[in-house]
């Protein structure tokens, strides 16, 4: 809420100085301009006042302002009630933004990061078993999806697929140019 008031406040500073862009001699220009300054000026009391209050409770206690103190005393309960649920909204709602973005990692494919519909078990791009952690090949950190570099080791978190021959259909380790089998070229 106090964002709000604070953008309002930035608002007035913005348009005061746009104000100095409009003719000087248009009485709306004018008129904007006083009424500014008398905003202003009516924002620089109330401060005062607040001031000043707060001193003559430091100064005289706020017992020695009978109804006023009852008033205030009624006013800070309020306000510790309300900042009390304020709390419990926040954590409600923190609680419900991490539950969401656990559902979402739950459905994200930790291999090409295509985000699936609720209750699909297996990734709808390319067939990777969704909820399955993405661990590093090199170190076996684990890692968000969609990471290329791990971010413990910062090794690349893709990992190359095997190389099948085309001739006899033998699963190679990545990066072979030769075939271990038949000895074929890999790649053609």
């Amino acid at each position: 809420m106090s964002d709000i008031f604070s953008s309002l406040g930035n608002l007035g500073g913005l348009m005061k100085g746009l104000s100095n862009f409009m003719p000087q001699d248009d009485p709306k220009t004018q008129l904007f301009k006083l009424q500014s300054e008398v905003s202003d000026l009516k924002k620089q009391e109330t401060e005062l006042f607040t001031e000043i209050g707060k001193k003559a409770i430091e100064q005289y206690g706020l017992e020695a302002f009978g109804d006023t103190a009852n008033r205030m005393n009624l006013i800070r309960a309020n306000l510790a009630a309300a900042e009390q649920k304020l709390a419990e909204a926040q954590g409600i709602a923190k609680e419900k933004e991490a539950a969401e973005k656990a559902a979402l990692a739950g459905r994200t494919c930790s291999q090409c990061g295509c985000e699936n519909p609720e209750g699909t078990k297996f990734c709808q791009d390319c067939g990777s078993k969704l909820g399955a952690a993405n661990h590093c090949p090199a170190c076996g950190a684990e890692n968000p999806a969609n990471v290329k570099f791990c971010q413990q080791c910062g090794g690349k978190m893709q990992k190359e697929e095997a190389a099948v021959c085309q001739n006899c259909g033998l699963s190679n380790p990545p990066g072979t140019r030769f075939c271990g089998d038949c000895g074929s070229r890999m790649g053609e």
